[in-house]
């Protein structure tokens, strides 16, 4: 250790040795300090909670899933910080009595303090190296941030998958039936595959307006470690969607939960959906047939599928007036026939218990659907006794649309698909570019929107877009009222874009894509790493004070030599306190990065930046930190022949 710099930290230790103090000042020593330290908790609590009104103004599906998040921590913060200023002085001053030893007879200061002194010593030497080093880092840094791909949600593994073919609109209730028992005995067959439950058509709810054509099978998995070797769920959707290639069917892969949210939210039940809004069904479905023919061939773009608004098959029962009258019937005789042979005619209640039953009687379902059947269903008459409907009705089948969806007071159509194998922004967008010129030509009246898990990425990155500016200004404000000084808040704020640089390399290195949860874990970091810089500050500006203090007693001149050790001295002054607040914060977070299970898939997300960021943030504080400071005192004393030092209200 520098036999200068060691004088120095031995002279510090000897004056503030508590031994040789009365009870009594103590005891003001100890006000004293918790009256500065009050200053500074006060401000990192509002630092660390001004750092999460980004989340606190998210909305929606994003909103419910990480206010508690930010609610905990702003609670936990604000009760931390009451402790500090009430209960932690107390303590103090019960247990603050003896005698204490050196911090030089810590082996643990003692080592860290070996190791950190010609580090900064090498730093300080070679300034311009290493600032350049650190400019290059985060110039590299912000490329790698701009080629991230981009989604609203990580995917979270539900552990279970959710297959939704559809088939032609016009299939019937037996068909439909055949279909779901074909395959749900094929997916059975997979092994890593436990439990198997189909359903076609809508339940009996109001919420759920499926029609026959829509089938939802639910996918209940084994556990991992039953799996076959090297499968991943991928795998398995890949294998199985290979097996169901059934003629008429188009496949679509999903998970039980986020089909019910997507649903619920936008209406879509697939990652994206184009909705083609117009006047007419017909012009519709054609515009929702060439957006799909452009959209084939993008990377990314799986189970894509055109919301049939057309093909719907119904049986049309025209009366001929001019024949019913001749056999002296009327229009209700005939309607009364149909209804009752094909409709149903109530017969009775039946009542079980509180519950109570219709009884309606029709023809069987093989009857029903033979045209020829329904042509010769008997009619009886006065006069001409039984004839068959034929004579009295025309009966043909006609097409029409299976459904009509609605939406603003407009007809709407869509162009349903998932993205798998590549992030969803750049999937849409490459979507957008395709798509620009056919929709700029659109008929009047007709335009398209985008939905699905896209319309809450835009939603999401506009809300984070417009607070963050506003949350950065206010954390900037806040230190300066903590260190009345623009300069000193500076060099605290200027740690967030150091912190950047891990975040981003981290999220690189383990190919997550921009998200919601990856932007709350770097809200998160902005807080943690302005907090250590208060830290770093508040002992650099220490030992100034002191400087000035042992200079302006002895009358000398303040040196180059000076300022350079007395920077050490502060940087290295509770150097172990520095580093705890790092360490703590990596060895809480780190083995996350190796769960598994439910859940895991959106915490990584977030812990990836925190974990990268706060590495970096904290070899900026240490290393980079302290030659910027002594670049501006020597700034000071060259240009004005001495330094400033902030008063130590903080």
């Amino acid at each position: 250790m520098n036999k200068k710099f060691y004088q120095i930290f031995k002279r510090k230790n000897k004056e503030q040795d508590y031994n040789k103090i009365p009870e009594e000042t103590r005891m003001q020593i100890i006000e004293r300090s918790c009256k500065q330290v009050s200053r500074g908790v006060f401000f990192s609590t509002v630092i660390i909670i001004t750092s999460f009104l980004p989340v606190f103004l998210l909305t929606g599906q994003e909103g419910k899933l990480f206010h508690p998040l930010a609610y905990t921590k702003t609670f936990i913060m604000a009760v931390d910080a009451l402790l500090v200023i009430t209960l932690a002085p107390v303590l103090i001053s019960f247990f603050m009595k003896g005698k204490f030893q050196d911090d030089k007879k810590n082996p643990v200061n003692r080592g860290i303090e070996r190791v950190y002194e010609p580090v900064i010593r090498w730093c300080i030497k070679w300034r311009k190296t290493v600032i350049g080093i650190n400019i290059a880092a985060l110039l590299i840094s912000i490329p790698l941030v701009m080629n991230l791909g981009r989604e609203f949600m990580p995917p979270l593994d539900e552990g279970s998958l959710l297959f939704m073919p559809v088939t032609l609109p016009d299939v019937s209730n037996s068909e439909a039936k055949r279909i779901l028992q074909v395959q749900d005995k094929i997916i059975k067959s997979v092994p890593e595959v436990q439990h198997v439950l189909g359903k076609a058509g809508r339940a009996n709810t109001a919420t759920d307006n499926s029609p026959i054509s829509m089938i939802e099978t639910i996918i209940l998995l084994k556990p991992q470690n039953e799996w076959r070797s090297g499968m991943t769920k991928n795998d398995i959707i890949n294998e199985l969607n290979a097996k169901l290639q059934i003629p008429g069917i188009t496949n679509g892969w999903t998970m039980p939960i986020i089909n019910r949210i997507n649903m619920l939210s936008t209406g879509i039940r697939t990652d994206v959906g184009i909705k083609v809004y117009g006047q007419n069904l017909d012009s519709i479905y054609t515009l929702s047939q060439k957006i799909s023919k452009e959209l084939q061939g993008i990377e990314g773009v799986k189970d894509m599928y055109v919301d049939p608004i057309t093909g719907g098959k119904y049986l049309d029962v025209s009366i001929k007036r001019e024949e019913i009258g001749r056999y002296n019937l009327n229009v209700d005789d005939v309607n009364a026939i149909v209804e009752s042979a094909l409709g149903g005619m109530k017969l009775t209640t039946t009542i079980e218990g509180r519950q109570r039953f219709s009884v309606n009687a029709r023809y069987g379902q093989d009857f029903r659907n033979n045209l020829e059947a329904l042509r010769r269903l008997p009619v009886q008459t006065m006069q001409f006794g039984t004839i068959p409907l034929s004579a009295v009705a025309d009966i043909r089948l006609s097409d029409g649309p299976p459904m009509i969806n609605s939406e603003n007071a407009m007809l709407r159509g869509a162009v349903l698909f998932n993205v798998r194998d590549r992030d969803l922004g750049s999937t849409v967008s490459e979507a957008m570019k395709k798509l620009n010129n056919m929709v700029s030509k659109m008929p009047k009246g007709y335009y398209v929107e985008w939905s699905g898990q896209y319309e809450n990425l835009i939603r999401g990155e506009q809300t984070l877009k417009m607070i963050l500016p506003v949350v950065l200004v206010i954390i900037f404000l806040s230190m300066y009222f903590a260190f009345h000084s623009m300069r000193e808040a500076f060099f605290c704020i200027i740690t967030i874009p150091f912190a950047l640089i891990g975040g981003a390399f981290m999220i690189s290195i383990w190919g997550v894509n921009l998200s919601v949860a990856v932007a709350v874990g770097f809200i998160a970091l902005f807080g943690l790493a302005v907090e250590t810089g208060i830290v770093m500050i508040i002992y650099l500006n220490d030992a100034m004070q002191q400087l000035v203090e042992l200079k302006g007693n002895t009358k000398e001149t303040i040196t180059r030599d000076d300022l350079r050790e007395y920077v050490i001295f502060g940087a290295a002054k509770r150097l172990r306190p520095k580093l705890m607040t790092v360490m703590v914060t990596l060895f809480g977070l780190v083995p996350i990065l190796w769960s598994h299970g439910v859940g895991s898939d959106m915490m990584k997300p977030i812990i990836l930046p925190m974990v990268g960021g706060v590495f970096t943030s904290a070899i900026h504080i240490l290393l980079v930190t302290p030659i910027i400071f002594l670049m501006t005192k020597e700034y000071e004393l060259r240009k004005y022949g001495k330094i400033e030092v902030l008063e130590a209200k903080h």
